[in-house]
C-alpha cells in the first residue's frame, strides 16, 4: 500500500493529536470505493441540483460564496454531492449478496419484543407487586407508573417494540426464554429488583429493509478494516523514518575485557 504523499509525519502527528486521522481516513476509504460506482450524467446533474437547492446555492453568487468559505473547488462539492449515491450503489453491488448470511448470524439480536417492566430497590415490595398482579389485584401499568423507579414509569411500565439486545443482558436472557404473557417472578439485576412479562414477540425476517441494514454494516465492517490496515501502515512507515539509535562509543561496560 503506497503512502499518500501529502500524510507527512507531521500531519499525521498533527491529524492523530486532534482525534482526526482515524475519521480522515476512513473518508477517505469510503471515497475511494465511492469513486469505483460513477453515475450517468442525467444523475448528476439531479444530484447536484439537489444539493445546491437543499443548501440554497441556486444563484452562482451564493454558490462562489459557498465555496470560498469552505475551501472548496466546484468539482468538490460535486464529488461530495454524488458521494452518498455512488456508495448507495457500492453497497448494493460489494455488500448486498452477504447480507443474508449476516442475517442469519445477527436474527436473535434483531428479533424484537415487547415487555411491561417495573423496577425497584426493595425486594419485599417487589415480592408484593408481582403477587398484586398475578393475583389479578392490580393492573401492571397501574403499578409501574405508581410505583416503577425507573424511566419506565413514563410509559406505565411498557417497553417496546425493542431488539432484544437493548435490554441489560440478564434480563434479555429472561426474555428470550419466556413464554408470551408470562408474569415472571422478581429478580435481581444489579441493584433492581425487576417484575417482568413479556407481552409481545416479533421475529426478525429479512425483508428490504432488513437486508439494507445489514449491508450497511458489511460496509461498516470492511471500511474499519481498511482503516486498520492504513493506519498500520502509517506506523510502520514512521518507524521506519526513525533515526537509529546511536552505537556507544568504546567497548560495552558489559563485556569482559
Amino acid at each position: 500500500m503506497r503512502p499518500d504523499p501529502w500524510l507527512t509525519p507531521e500531519v499525521v502527528s498533527q491529524l492523530a493529536r486532534h482525534n482526526l486521522l482515524r475519521p480522515l481516513i476512513k473518508q477517505q476509504v469510503l471515497a475511494e470505493l465511492a469513486s469505483e460506482f460513477p453515475l450517468a450524467e442525467e444523475e448528476r446533474r439531479q444530484v447536484i441540483e439537489g444539493v445546491r437547492r437543499e443548501r440554497g446555492l441556486e444563484t452562482p453568487e451564493a454558490l462562489e460564496r459557498f465555496l470560498a468559505a469552505n475551501l472548496l473547488e466546484e468539482n468538490d462539492l460535486r464529488e461530495l454531492a454524488e458521494q452518498p449515491l455512488r456508495l448507495q450503489r457500492a453497497l448494493e453491488a460489494r455488500f448486498t449478496a452477504r447480507a443474508g448470511v449476516r442475517f442469519l448470524s445477527r436474527k436473535n439480536q434483531l428479533d424484537r419484543v415487547v415487555y411491561s417492566l417495573l423496577r425497584v430497590k426493595d425486594p419485599g415490595l417487589a415480592r408484593e407487586l408481582y403477587l398484586r398482579i398475578a393475583e389479578g389485584e392490580a393492573d401492571f401499568t397501574d403499578l409501574a407508573s405508581r410505583y416503577s423507579e425507573g424511566p419506565e414509569r413514563d410509559s406505565r411500565g411498557i417497553v417496546g417494540p425493542v431488539p432484544l439486545t437493548q435490554a441489560h443482558p440478564q434480563l434479555a436472557e429472561r426474555l428470550r426464554t419466556a413464554p408470551v404473557a408470562t408474569l415472571l417472578e422478581p429478580f435481581v439485576v444489579e441493584s433492581w429488583w425487576l417484575v417482568v412479562r413479556l407481552e409481545s414477540q416479533t421475529s426478525a425476517t429479512l425483508d428490504q429493509a432488513t437486508e439494507r441494514q445489514m449491508a450497511a454494516e458489511l460496509l461498516e465492517e470492511w471500511a474499519e478494516e481498511e482503516v486498520g490496515l492504513r493506519l498500520a501502515n502509517l506506523s510502520r512507515q514512521r518507524l521506519a523514518q526513525q533515526p537509529a539509535a546511536p552505537q556507544p562509543d568504546g567497548p560495552s561496560p558489559l563485556v569482559a575485557r
